[in-house]
């Protein structure tokens, strides 16, 4: 399915842009305090996707295509701000504070094993075993790209912290995924926005940070935009078509890209576990992608907006204008119908199986 390919292309794609972060964060640490940094990211996010809401409009009244958000979207996206966008952050630095770090990074691939476990317990998404076998050599391949030989491992109540930080995420990204058929680009720009903002004020009032020179915040913002608010728009938008746990599992290979962004810019040298890792990442990424899931399904009659076109079997209405060439949002309506045919946990089939 096209939709199928560019979904996986937006989750990998997403990979990439995060991937890249970690190493240029790293190159700014030496001179923003890490509260600090976190704030700018955020804020990069955000306000970065203002400027680029700005410019659409500017180029085109009808730039704006997409589904906006509307009342019934704000309970979705104010828990996923608290708990993705302020208390994820909370947790992780008050457990890094007490963690070695080469535990810490270890459990910092949890948060992909939460987004699955919480999708498929909490929200009833469909994962088969080839699936679960997908996200457990991914999951596999994050852990063994993180170990280190020389580093201190041990695990005290800071890990329960960064632990609690991973579940958070993972909360996150299954709350977003009930939006993710609106606006992307609001979605990532409104928090963004709150948890650059609440993370600023820790960082200077509660902290009592100081600011760093202004090139210094121009880059790390610019870095927000483009590892943090670009990358979370390309996962949103992958979510739509794969669901929270294949988009997660997808994500998963970014330490990757962050590995190899590393190895260019600080010529850090690629252990043995990177190579031993690669095998079980593309092995999984191979399970995701040629997965095919078919069977009589039932949608319901419902009603509710988001982007499409009329290229599918779900969007046979009609318009009375011939504003339906291409792709479009508005409100319309699905009848009641039994079929069958390849899916995935879409925002079409979030049904539930018995099997």
């Amino acid at each position: 399915m096209k939709s199928m390919k560019t979904s996986v292309m937006n989750a990998l794609i997403s990979a990439c842009l995060f991937g890249i972060s970690a190493p240029l964060a790293k190159a700014f640490l030496a001179e923003i305090e890490p509260v600090m940094m976190a704030s700018f990211l955020y804020l990069g996010s955000g306000l970065g996707l203002v400027v680029v809401m700005l410019v659409q409009g500017a180029v085109s009244e009808k730039s704006h295509i997409e589904a906006r958000l509307d009342q019934h979207d704000l309970p979705w996206l104010l828990g996923a701000t608290l708990s993705g966008g302020i208390a994820a952050p909370i947790a992780l630095m008050l457990g890094l504070k007490h963690t070695p770090a080469a535990t810490a990074s270890l459990l910092l691939n949890f948060e992909g094993t939460a987004t699955v476990l919480i999708a498929a317990i909490v929200f009833r998404e469909a994962m088969s075993p080839r699936i679960w076998t997908a996200v457990v050599l991914v999951t596999l391949a994050s852990i063994l790209l993180s170990l280190e030989t020389k580093g201190e491992f041990g695990f005290s109540p800071g890990a329960f912290g960064v632990v609690c930080a991973c579940v958070l995420w993972g909360i996150d990204n299954n709350l977003t995924r009930q939006i993710s058929s609106k606006d992307p680009i609001t979605i990532v720009m409104v928090k963004g926005i709150i948890a650059g903002i609440f993370s600023l004020i820790v960082a200077l009032i509660v902290r009592g940070d100081s600011m760093p020179g202004l090139m210094l915040v121009g880059l790390s913002l610019l870095t927000g935009f483009v590892c943090y608010g670009l990358s979370i728009v390309f996962f949103i938008r992958a979510m739509r078509a794969l669901g929270s746990a294949r988009t997660s599992a997808y994500f998963a290979s970014a330490p990757f890209i962050g590995a190899a962004v590393s190895f260019v810019i600080f010529r850090e040298s690629l252990n043995m576990f990177f190579t031993i890792s690669v095998p079980f990442m593309v092995l999984g990424v191979i399970l995701l992608f040629n997965e095919k899931h078919s069977h009589l399904h039932t949608h319901l009659e419902i009603e509710h907006e988001h982007i499409h076109d009329h290229d599918d079997d779900h969007h046979n209405h009609f318009h009375t204008d011939t504003e339906d060439n291409g792709r479009h949002s508005h409100s319309h309506r699905h009848e009641y119908i039994i079929h069958e045919h390849k899916h995935t946990p879409d925002t079409h089939h979030r049904h539930r199986h018995e099997e």
